[in-house]
């Protein structure tokens, strides 16, 4: 699916695609400890919930995953390479994820379409390509009437959706989800819960979802649980 070449695996287990070990992160020196040694792996196509209340850790742990913010000790690799050592994390996240936040993120001078086409432009993709390829990701999660719109004239549950088409771009093998049913009503938070859950069978994605919502975290097929830092229970660990 990927548009560019992913990150060569060099890992002896191919179906791995996260390793944590002793997974620490400390902020102001050391006297917020966000992350307290967490150790877990998650294998090629499974959908993983990370559960837990608000300030467990399991944000944090996603930006690490996304590559977004580095840990202070421990192992952290996708694929058999070190995330905090890779030279150019912003092709990661472009090339081989997709990353749905809480907050939808989409830029409120662009429309629908130009959202969607955003992570496009780390890849060679022409521009007429690029268009069509938005266009087709908005009809597959139902927003072919509102291409054109911009996010202020669209609904909360299509602003996520406009959000989960952008970060299927490029054709991620990887959807991390930070509580994207946070900000919806509950008829909204089904319907994009409901999708997540279709793209996962559909396209056999690695899908790691965090939320604080026991209810949410039931639909994946293994669940994460965290509390003040660390792992404290896991559902369905791979063998």
């Amino acid at each position: 699916m990927n548009q560019s070449a992913p990150i060569s695996k060099s890992s002896e287990n191919e179906d791995v695609i996260f390793e944590v070990r002793g997974l620490k992160k400390d902020y102001d020196d050391g006297s917020v400890q966000a992350l307290r040694g967490v150790d877990f792996r998650i294998n090629q196509g499974e959908f993983v919930a990370i559960a837990g209340p608000s300030g467990c850790g399991k944000s944090t742990l996603l930006q690490m995953l996304g590559a977004l913010d580095s840990p202070s000790e421990g192992t952290l690799n996708y694929r058999g390479k070190s995330l905090p050592d890779l030279a150019d994390p912003a092709a990661y996240r472009a090339r081989e994820i997709g990353i749905i936040f809480q907050a939808f993120h989409l830029l409120p001078t662009f429309t629908a379409v130009e959202n969607v086409q955003l992570p496009m432009f780390e890849t060679d993709r022409p521009a007429s390509e690029r268009k069509d390829h938005a266009v087709s990701l908005l009809k597959s999660v139902g927003l072919e009437h509102r291409i054109n719109h911009f996010p202020t004239k669209l609904s909360g549950g299509e602003r996520q959706r406009v959000a989960i088409a952008r970060s299927l771009a490029n054709g991620p093998s990887v959807l991390l989800a930070d509580e994207p049913t946070g900000n919806l009503d509950s008829e909204n938070a089904h319907h994009i819960l409901d999708l997540l859950v279709s793209l996962h069978r559909e396209h056999r994605m690695t899908m790691v979802l965090i939320t604080h919502d026991p209810s949410i975290a039931a639909r994946a097929s293994r669940v994460i649980h965290m509390m003040d830092g660390r792992v404290i229970s896991d559902s369905n660990p791979p063998l």
